[in-house]
């Protein structure tokens, strides 16, 4: 292949920065090519790069130019370095029609992230919300079973001559999510990579179309799919929650530290206790089966709002499992715990907003007002 600055341009195409499943092209930090014979100059603009992750996309620059192209190639590599502010800026890829993106996340497994998600977002929908789901757990899914849409496949559309996702919609929930396109008993084994890529497609290939609320369900941990997330979506704030015992604790106190760092600076709206006591049938006495307010207390020692506890119902498991949130139940305990959880993850949208004054406030959230929330 003869060198010329169109044909390394298109072989950089397949080059991506690390961390990034966008080409070095497509991203804006291939600047300039030049091209003297057999010697070759690339200027590269980067933001606060890794010397490791600077280093090793020069030598992947080099490799594929001498590989597809001319291995003779004489190559200038000139990197500089853009200071950009810590904080993570997101707002180039903010989700059109999208008003508020709220991450549901706990850095310990098997807490309630999902069962705090759907009963959340079926509580709004109910209330006349636009209301929608990303089930961010690529690795277990369960948002399909407890919404019942199990074996659902969405359909692929146009939209102004665009191919999109149409997302599957239950009980007045959009909902996208990787449980979609596996079996049930079908492992995901991705590295972070392929995994935050099928991410990155589900988010902006799905036809969301105007939502008040998108939920994120987020995987256990810490790691490649919340950076992939916090990189590219303006979360407009997070919810933290565990159940009330100390490893489960000490667990959360990581997710939060997670979303506070200087390079992710998430806000968090609040913390919610799940699995806080359990009560025998026809008894008012509680068993604090996983230990006492842990969560109310971890609120109070780093200062973060506290919204709301869950008890132990068997109602609630019962009703995960058949694929309805407990959130629906009429004149129930559940509906009105989540019913308050949702008024008051309202409620701190608006404050950090600062649109209103407290007073309206509480006016506006008493009927959970979704039109409030628009930015």
């Amino acid at each position: 292949m003869k060198l010329t600055k169109v044909n390394i341009k298109k072989t950089l195409e397949n080059v991506n920065i690390s961390g990034s499943s966008e080409n070095i092209v497509d991203s804006g930090i291939l600047k300039n090519i030049q091209v003297f014979g057999d010697q070759v100059d690339i200027d590269l603009i980067l933001s606060n790069p890794t010397l490791q992750a600077r280093k090793k996309l020069e030598v992947d620059i080099m490799k594929i130019i001498h590989a597809d192209i001319y291995e003779k190639a004489k190559i200038n590599i000139n990197v500089k370095i853009e200071k950009v502010d810590s904080k993570i800026s997101s707002q180039s890829k903010k989700i059109l029609g999208v008003d508020s993106i709220i991450a549901v996340s706990s850095a310990k497994g098997g807490v309630g992230k999902s069962t705090l998600t759907i009963n959340l977002a079926a509580s709004l929908a109910k209330k006349g919300c636009k209301v929608g789901i990303l089930d961010a757990d690529i690795y277990g899914p369960s948002v399909p079973t407890m919404m019942d849409v199990e074996g659902y496949v969405p359909k692929s559309i146009k939209v102004n001559g665009e191919s999109r996702i149409e997302p599957i919609e239950s009980y007045g929930v959009k909902i996208m999510s990787i449980g979609f396109f596996t079996k049930l008993d079908q492992a995901v084994v991705w590295r972070g990579p392929m995994a935050s890529k099928a991410l990155n497609q589900m988010i902006f290939d799905t036809n969301w179309g105007e939502l008040d609320f998108l939920f994120l369900d987020l995987p256990p941990g810490t790691g490649d799919i919340h950076l992939s997330l916090v990189q590219s979506l303006p979360i407009t704030g997070s919810i933290i929650i565990s159940t009330p015992q100390n490893v489960a604790l000490a667990d959360a106190r990581r997710g939060i530290k997670m979303f506070q760092q200087d390079n992710i600076s998430v806000p968090i709206l609040g913390l919610v206790e799940n699995m806080a006591y359990f009560k025998a049938e026809n008894s008012q006495e509680k068993h604090y089966i996983f230990g006492e307010a842990g969560v109310r207390y971890l609120s109070k020692d780093l200062n973060i709002n506290f919204l709301g506890e869950i008890p132990l119902f068997k109602s609630l498991r019962e009703a995960s499992d058949f694929g309805r949130p407990g959130s629906l139940q009429e004149s129930s305990e559940i509906s009105e715990i989540f019913d308050d959880i949702s008024k008051n993850v309202v409620e701190q949208l608006l404050i950090r907003n600062k649109e209103l004054p407290p007073t309206k406030i509480v006016e506006i959230t008493n009927l959970v007002g979704c039109s409030a929330i628009k930015k």
